[in-house]
């Protein structure tokens, strides 16, 4: 099974906006088993978009579509999707109470541009948006089905999970995918590849390991396609015991999920001294749902007197040792976890660059310190000469000694 995703806007070709509906949309269909093959961007311009649908219809049986449904003149792409697939444009009365219901509960008047969202093809199912006021449009063609959806991603996420995914499962039910997924820790990508070259030249029909880098961290996502999946659980099995001796974790959860569950678990918080990292580690434990539960708050300590004035770090200790150093960050660690009161903190100074090196503590010098119930530790480690890289990598290296004590 084979799918096209189109995206459609001028602000996406321009840069203004990120598409992140086709990761979205590409993730979820390898999830059930269909292979994305291209992924278009177009302006909204009818030419444009009937030639790339007429193009997609002819290379793939499932194309999904985003964008252009919105009540502007410049949203035509419900207009050529009728025209394609020959149908009208007629006054869908359940949508217009859709809208009307929605507007309401918004406390908002009905105007025309709304009215106008409720002219729909008269020869495709349509998806009702609870989200939004641009409904989704399921054409079929035979065999073939698009699927049409609003840009804002998350309406587009609504449609997606209540009813495209549940309904492609029921159309094509052949659709046979599995596949696994590993974080494997401190090792770069090159020496991970090297050591299981052999392994992966071994691999049966259906199987594919792929590597997947980030900083910090290399996953590794092994896929079992059609008679591939039979061969699955003793493929993960041996690839397991491929990495023995090297740290790893199972699934597709991010570090900061893990480290959430893990708190929630413990009924244990914790807080984040950030120097270097400048809130980013805030950030990526926030970033997970629910994490109020645990996480209690962050000092950015990017100046020498905040981490003085508010952590009680010993101003001798920066004089003599550097904001840069072993005791420095220790003292931070356990400064905002006395500060806020929790069981955990971690913390980060270091050089994130591009200047302020030194021949003794160069760019990407970063150390960390957590502070535990029952004891504080630090590790220094040195990263890259690019600053965004060594911001990732400090954070995500801090998540990771905070789970392991945690762990301990």
């Amino acid at each position: 099974m084979k799918a096209i995703i189109i995206t459609i806007g001028d602000e996406i070709l321009m840069g203004q906006i990120l598409d992140t509906n086709s990761q979205y949309i590409a993730h979820r269909l390898t999830n059930i088993g269909v292979e994305v093959t291209e992924i278009l961007s177009i302006p909204d311009k009818r030419d444009e978009i009937y030639n790339t649908v007429e193009y997609a219809m002819g290379e793939v049986d499932l194309i999904l579509v985003t964008g252009g449904l919105g009540p502007t003149k410049d949203d035509v792409t419900k207009k050529v999707l009728a025209e394609y697939f020959g149908s009208r444009l007629v006054l869908h009365p359940e949508a217009m109470g859709w809208l009307e219901e929605l507007l309401k509960g918004r406390g908002l008047a009905m105007n025309e541009g709304n009215k106008s969202q409720a002219l729909l093809p008269d020869n495709c199912r349509i998806l009702r948006n609870f989200k939004g006021t641009a409904s989704g449009m399921w054409f079929e063609r035979g065999w073939k089905s698009l699927i049409a959806m609003p840009g804002v991603p998350f309406e587009m996420e609504h449609l997606m999970e209540t009813y495209v995914v549940p309904g492609l499962k029921t159309k094509y039910p052949h659709l046979q995918l599995e596949y696994r997924m590993l974080k494997v820790y401190d090792i770069p990508e090159s020496q991970l590849a090297e050591r299981l070259e052999k392994w992966e030249d071994r691999l049966k029909d259906g199987l594919k390991l792929a590597y997947l880098p980030s900083p910090g961290l290399v996953k590794l996502r092994l896929t079992a396609k059609g008679d591939g999946v039979k061969h699955m659980e003793e493929t993960y099995g041996s690839l397991k015991q491929e990495l023995a001796g090297l740290k790893y974790t199972e699934g597709e959860d991010s570090i900061e999920k893990q480290l959430g569950e893990l708190l929630r678990n413990k009924e244990m918080t914790v807080a984040t001294a950030e120097s270097c990292t400048g809130g980013y580690i805030a950030h990526l434990i926030t970033s997970v749902p629910g994490s109020s539960d645990y996480f209690k708050g962050s000092i950015v300590s990017y100046a020498n007197e905040v981490k003085t004035n508010v952590l009680g770090v010993k101003e001798e200790d920066i004089r003599e040792q550097g904001a840069v150093s072993e005791t420095v960050v220790i003292q931070m660690a356990e400064g905002v976890k006395k500060q806020l009161q929790t069981d955990y903190a971690v913390a980060t100074s270091g050089i994130a660059g591009p200047g302020g090196g030194t021949p003794e503590k160069p760019v990407g010098t970063v150390w960390i310190g957590v502070a535990t119930p029952e004891k504080s530790i630090a590790r220094k480690f040195t990263f890259s000469f690019t600053r965004e890289r060594n911001i990732a990598k400090a954070a995500a290296k801090a998540l990771e000694m905070l789970i392991e004590e945690i762990k301990q």
